[in-house]
Parts: C-alpha cells; structure tokens; sequence
C-alpha cells in the first residue's frame, strides 16, 4: 500500500471520520462484449485511498443491513487501474481485412472510480462503479482505436452478490471470497480487512461501437460489426475471478500514515 494517497487533501480534511487504503489484484476473469470475449490471463491490480466524511453516506440493503460508502482518491504515484495487455480473437474480422491476425485489448480507466462500498459483501449491491474503455491494438487499427470512451464508457457496477439485470437477462452472482479482520500489528488503531479468492460479477452494462479505428474512423463500422456492438444491457457481461483484497481502514490519518510505515518497514 505504498502508493496510498495519505498526504493528498482529500485524505487529510479534518471532516473525515474514516480513512483507508485498498489495494486489490485479479487473477483470473473474462469479459463478454458482443459476440467477442476478452479472457484476462494477467493480474489486473486497483490501488487507491479512500474517505468517509461528515456526511457519513451509508448504502442500506434488502436484508435490513447497511454499510458505510466512500469517496475514492486516486494513488499518487502509480496507476488506479493496471491490466496487461491480451491478445483477443474477433470473429470474421479475418474476412474483412485479409492478413490481420492478432489483435491485442487492453482494459483502461476511462473516469474516476465512484461509490466504493467494501462491506457490500454478498449484498446484490456494486463493491464500486468502475468506468473503462478497451483500446484495441493492430497495425492497421492505428493508436487511438477505443470501445467506450472517457464520454461514453462500459461502466461496470461489479457485486460479490446478484445482479439485476434488465429484461428477461438472468442474474450473475458472484462470490464474497473468505474475509478476515484484523487489529494493527504494530499497535495502531487501523483495521486490516482482507478479502481472499473473491468473484465479482456484473451484466447490467451496455457497449457502445467501436471509434478511432482506421484512417479517421474508416474501421469503426467493420470492427462493430465482427464484435456485435454496440451491444445493449444484458448482451455483455464481465466476472473477476480469483480476486485477493487488502484495505486498511482507520479513523485518523496521521495513525493511517504510521500504521503503513511501520508496516513497511517490518
């Protein structure tokens, strides 16, 4: 957690009645978009601080429970979202543009991650909203060849729980993982909250087409219609397998800053 925000103003304003740090790596997954899936054969990693303010929102579910909301601040020094890039296989597009072979996605962060909710656990409720594009790589797609954009992203709503799909779209559920809690072991007034071997899942999303692909956009329509977008809610689907998250969670953020440097240093 090294990267955690703890110096930024967002962490440090005296309103603050809860700070922490997150960090959360993906083992295994895929995306559904269209007629195309995207396999994650690498760990996708999110790292970030976060805060609960005076106005304390909380997030209330079926089940009569509620749990408390945060406001998500960006690391410092390295990315929010980290995800390799992969080699995909789009159906047909071989037919269209003889002598394209591979063609690689990579998963970006495409507006700021909003409504973290750690304890939503099990709850058919998102743990976060996360906006993303896919920047599509081939020789001939040129640099700027997106599905989604920062102004029309997939925004995913991932749960541990059901979802609610629209329609007739049966839900995804997922898995809260083995959780554990426990104090500071060097005496600080933290908690360590650790989620082991988690799935979040979401089909409540839409795709919109592909843009920027070829010369000004001469492949959009061609690349949309190999991978079936733009593809409505209910169509696409993404799970995150094999996920293992760490946060820490303390009341102060000076206690929050030592707590990670002794932990660091040990």
């Amino acid at each position: 957690m090294g990267n955690c925000p703890v110096a930024a103003p967002a962490m440090t304003n005296p309103e603050n009645l809860q700070v922490g740090c997150l960090v959360s790596v993906t083992n295994a997954g895929k995306f559904t978009l269209g007629s195309t899936v995207v396999a994650f054969n690498s760990p996708i990693t999110l790292q970030f601080g976060f805060y609960w303010d005076k106005s304390a929102p909380e997030v209330s579910f079926p089940d009569g429970s509620s749990a408390n909301q945060y406001t998500v601040v960006p690391p410092t020094s390295a990315p929010l979202l980290s995800a390799p890039m992969v080699q995909i296989n789009i159906p047909g597009i071989q037919n269209f543009l003889p002598g394209i072979t591979s063609v690689f996605a990579q998963v970006e962060l495409a507006g700021p991650v909003t409504k973290f909710t750690p304890l939503a656990t099990g709850e058919p409720y998102p743990v976060f909203q996360l906006p993303i594009k896919l920047h599509l790589y081939n020789a001939l797609f040129g640099a700027h060849c997106y599905v989604g954009s920062d102004s029309a992203p997939l925004l995913l709503k991932p749960t541990t729980g059901a979802t609610t799909p629209t329609g007739s779209t049966p839900p995804m559920t997922g898995d809260p993982g083995t959780l554990g809690y426990d104090t500071d072991p060097n005496g600080h007034n933290a908690l360590v909250i650790s989620e082991t071997n988690a799935s979040l899942v979401d089909n409540t999303f839409a795709v919109p087409g592909a843009s920027g692909c070829g010369l000004l956009g001469s492949l959009n329509q061609i690349i949309d219609w190999t991978m079936g977008l733009p593809a409505a809610p209910g169509k696409d689907s993404v799970s995150f397998q094999q996920t293992n998250a760490s946060f820490v969670l303390d009341t102060d953020v000076a206690d929050l800053t030592a707590a990670l440097r002794d932990s660091a240093a040990h």
